[in-house]
């Protein structure tokens, strides 16, 4: 790869949907606050609607003496711009990847810089959780310091009030789930005498909605498993198909929104605020924005969270991300020596540092945020400056508030103070992806084609247009266009691995 062009680079952001507003920020960078030393590029993803305001970005820069230059690309156009400038030799020195095989082959040719090293002579950087930074090796070598998540939201958000009103408890079984999601479609359980609500409302994602964490709930593996010495894919389990059976049950009753296959996720909570639905699968930290909404339209509604519901096996399960949500790389072609490599992670270092942290995440104190016990506690009235100004630096955050020590958001919304101790509760019960850390040309390849044979079998059976033999014909159609060599190549990766 060539030298990275700045003016390329620069030339490359300011095209499309970032417009000429953005090239004017990024051009302005290198001359606002820091040092006089050359500035750091990144390429960092943006999930705000415009770039942010560069107070923080400034302030940032002070603290550390460093000068940044980031190209902020939106979240959905993120990876073809990384693509375009990976094959036009213009990547800036700071990438940030989601999946590590999009650049597994460039990192074995030698095009990122191994940064394992070198960790042990930053502070801060020691204190990424090893676990994680386990999850970010490939080959067994950290080329990546880590964007922290938590390892599982999943969980329910109920109708406390609906469910009090049936004398039901939260279900602690799946059998009890099925209970209430009957009890709330059947039961009136808002009093009206009206047969006006359903149990579940569902979208359009058999991940971060419904079906991959009641899927967990019946033993289901995540996304991988192991048979028989093999690694296997989840919808091969007896597991995967006992969970079919339960949503088809529930579908074919009526219990949950009849279209759920192509319901957005705006839709699915929309139908949860209005009272329509009772039951709420998914991310369980949802549960304060979602109730600052539906309280608007009934004061007196009342919701809970819950997380434990064991399986016909008889016990509790829930699927794990591997703890990241991006990772950062550092590409040779632009981090050209090992003190600029150096340069960068010294950076990096600084910004773990605890008030540096909350400056990223949290903003300006008194400001954009108050602490209330020990905690940080966003400031309502000023929501459009911190969505303006602090929001967006979220993408720059490394580790978590356990390894900066940054302040944890404060509610005064009981169930979401519930949800977060709940997300950890789950660190206890976590069903690992097998895949993680194994390499398969074939998966990269053909991967997320062969996932919609499965996504859509999925679908089918729980609509009831499709059997059981009609779903074994689909998972044989994935194994014969390219799914075995994927299972092939994740057992020698596997077994490479673990000897």
């Amino acid at each position: 790869m060539k030298k990275v062009n700045k003016a390329a680079v620069l030339t490359s952001v300011c095209v499309g949907i970032l417009g000429l507003t953005a090239c004017n920020q990024n051009e302005s960078a290198s001359s606002e606050g820091g040092s006089d030393s050359d500035p750091i590029t990144i390429m960092a993803t943006l999930h705000t609607p415009e770039v942010p305001d560069k107070k923080i970005q400034n302030m940032i820069e002070e603290e550390t003496g460093v000068t940044l230059d980031i190209q902020w690309v939106p979240d959905n156009n993120y990876d073809e711009r990384l693509n375009a400038a990976f094959a036009t030799g213009t990547l800036p020195q700071v990438i940030s990847i989601k999946n590590a095989d999009m650049f597994k082959g460039a990192v074995r040719d030698d095009q990122f810089w191994e940064i394992g090293p070198y960790l042990d002579e930053f502070e801060n950087l020691q204190k990424l959780k090893p676990e994680i930074m386990e999850n970010v090796k490939i080959d067994d070598k950290i080329y990546s310091l880590y964007q922290g998540r938590p390892l599982s939201r999943s969980g329910m958000i109920y109708r406390k009030d609906w469910a009090e009103n049936l004398g039901l408890e939260a279900p602690t079984t799946t059998e009890e789930v099925f209970e209430m999601v009957r009890a709330f479609t059947e039961d009136d359980p808002d009093g009206n005498g009206q047969d006006d609500t359903i149990g579940l409302t569902d979208r359009s994602d058999l991940e971060y909605g419904a079906f991959k964490a009641v899927s967990s709930w019946f033993g289901t593996p995540n996304h991988w498993g192991e048979k028989d010495g093999v690694i296997t894919p989840e919808f091969m389990f007896d597991e995967y198909v006992d969970t079919l059976n339960f949503f088809r049950d529930i579908h074919e009753n009526g219990y949950m929104n009849k279209d759920f296959p192509v319901t957005s996720k705006t839709d699915q909570q929309d139908m949860f605020k209005t009272g329509k639905a009772g039951m709420y699968i998914g991310s369980m930290g949802d549960v304060e924005s979602i109730y600052n909404d539906a309280s608007k339209l009934n004061p007196d509604l009342e919701y809970d969270v819950h997380n434990y519901v064991e399986g016909p096996h008889g016990e509790y399960g829930i699927w794990s991300i591997p703890g990241y949500g991006s990772m950062l790389m550092f590409p040779k072609s632009s981090v050209e020596t090992e003190d600029d490599l150096k340069r960068i992670l010294s950076f990096y270092d600084q910004l773990m540092e605890t008030d540096n942290t909350n400056l990223l995440v949290w903003g300006v104190e008194g400001e954009h945020y108050n602490v209330e016990d020990g905690m940080a506690q966003s400031i309502a009235e000023n929501q459009q400056a911190i969505d303006r100004e602090v929001k967006p630096y979220l993408s720059l955050e490394i580790g978590e508030a356990d390894s900066s020590g940054r302040y944890e958001g404060f509610s005064d919304y009981e169930p979401k103070t519930k949800a977060t101790e709940l997300e950890k509760d789950n660190e206890n019960y976590l069903i690992q992806d097998l895949s993680i850390g194994l390499h398969s040309d074939a998966y990269i390849q053909n991967g997320e084609r062969l996932q919609e044979i499965i996504n859509d079998a999925t679908y089918q059976y729980i609509l009831g247009q499709m059997d059981e033999e009609g779903f074994e014909k689909a998972v044989d159609n994935w194994v014969n266009q390219g799914g075995q060599d994927i299972m092939d190549e994740y057992t020698e990766s596997h077994n490479e691995i673990n000897g």
